[in-house]
């Protein structure tokens, strides 16, 4: 639930960030165009995601019923392949994350906390389907 947390704190912020920076830097050919939309369309994907996992996938583990979860861990799976392809775009979108030389002070801090995102969503993702998953599956 720590990385839920997380994630719902910077989502929101990293979107007012990029909005900015898009808007104020639109003349520029490096600022990262479409940003702002991918950065939405992850914190939707995600919210419905860790919903899916708090309210259904979660309480079948606590209540020992982790070895008939299959089928809602097929979908998380699935749904964290959709989120890690989601991140490619916006590395490709940020020119893997990287600020131009005339980046302002809010474009730099978007990057840092887009960096910070990315690491802890992988994190995240590599918990969930190499350690809790599979023992949810093995009845542990």
């Amino acid at each position: 639930m720590r990385y839920h947390d997380r994630h719902r704190e910077q989502l929101p912020e990293l979107i007012l960030q990029a909005t900015k920076v898009e808007r104020v830097h639109a003349d520029k050919p490096s600022v990262p165009k479409g940003l702002t939309k991918y950065l939405t369309m992850l914190h939707e994907e995600l919210s419905s995601h860790m919903m899916k996992e708090e309210q259904i996938l979660f309480p079948m583990i606590k209540q020992g019923m982790g070895s008939q979860a299959m089928g809602p861990i097929s979908v998380m799976e699935s749904e964290h392949d959709e989120a890690g392809e989601l991140l490619e775009v916006i590395k490709h979108t940020t020119n893997n994350v990287t600020p131009p030389p005339e980046a302002c002070t809010t474009w730099k801090a978007m990057y840092n906390g887009i960096n910070e995102l990315i690491d802890d969503l992988m994190d995240h993702i590599s918990l969930e389907n190499n350690v809790l998953f599979p023992r949810a599956l093995a009845g542990e």
